[in-house]
């Protein structure tokens, strides 16, 4: 790697056709952050900013086709883990990560739709928690996520502050619990834990509908580690990048939903 080629970033993840979410949001925030992107679709999305109408999943050989691709070419500094449909894509997931064995991994763990429909299915829930969150840099779920993984709701500040500590328990190197369903007033508060370090990371609540912040997050921050800051560096800095893209945020389509302006964030090189 010579010194002006930017390092590569995975995302492993659906796409969306309306290009606010899912793997077009994340190849937009590795853009964003100088960092090169490469993608492995693990399932189709339909979808625009009124609904997603159609899902497909590729037959693993395609996903697993498009994963050797990947890393038998680039230097494939860190992971982002996005939608994976189901526990079979899980476990595929998994055996690749165990044989190349990424610097980082962030685990978006896409679970609950915005309606609230439960996305996974109960053995594909307990495929990410036995495979996937051991491999995992950073977990960053929202609050449903987290009840769902922890199977216990979280209703407040203090169980948030203690859901973080039991997902570490359960595996991974480190936990960003985000606070945007969780009604803590005018301001939404994310949770980073590390077994050693606990950090909170404020922002104003801003009154928008808005669509792909949580894949954006989780690209954001395997870029900043890949860049090379530390973990809760990272996670402020992407938590930053979120904010400034959803003040400058847009309505594309004829739906109410707003889309991240990725560049308008991004600030100087």
């Amino acid at each position: 790697m010579t010194p002006s080629t930017p390092v590569s970033v995975l995302t492993i993840a659906g796409s969306d056709s309306g290009g606010g979410a899912g793997i077009q949001a994340d190849l937009k925030a590795f853009a964003a952050h100088r960092v090169h992107g490469l993608s492995a679709i693990a399932a189709l999305t339909a979808q625009n900013t009124r609904g997603v109408t159609a899902v497909h999943v590729p037959p693993l050989e395609f996903l697993q086709a498009q994963l050797d691709a990947c890393f038998d070419d680039f230097d494939i500094h860190a992971v982002k883990l996005g939608m994976l449909a189901n526990a079979d894509v899980i476990h595929l997931v998994a055996d690749v990560l165990e044989k190349h064995r990424p610097p980082q991994v962030v685990l978006d763990p896409v679970m609950v739709a915005t309606s609230g429909a439960r996305l996974l299915e109960t053995s594909a829930l307990h495929a990410m928690r036995e495979r996937l969150l051991p491999l995992a840099t950073l977990l960053t779920p929202n609050t449903p996520e987290a009840e769902l993984l922890l199977e216990r709701r979280i209703a407040n500040a203090t169980e948030a502050e203690d859901a973080a500590a039991a997902l570490l328990g359960l595996g991974t190197g480190a936990v960003l619990l985000k606070g945007g369903h969780l009604d803590e007033g005018p301001r939404v508060i994310d949770r980073y834990y590390d077994g050693v370090t606990g950090e909170e990371f404020s922002h104003v609540r801003l009154p928008v509908n808005a669509h792909g912040t949580g894949c954006t997050l989780a690209s954001a921050i395997a870029a900043q580690l890949c860049r090379g800051l530390s973990l809760p560096n990272a996670c402020e800095a992407a938590i930053d990048y979120v904010a400034r893209g959803l003040r400058g945020g847009y309505r594309p389509g004829r739906g109410e939903v707003m889309v991240l302006d990725h560049f308008g964030a991004s600030g100087p090189a």
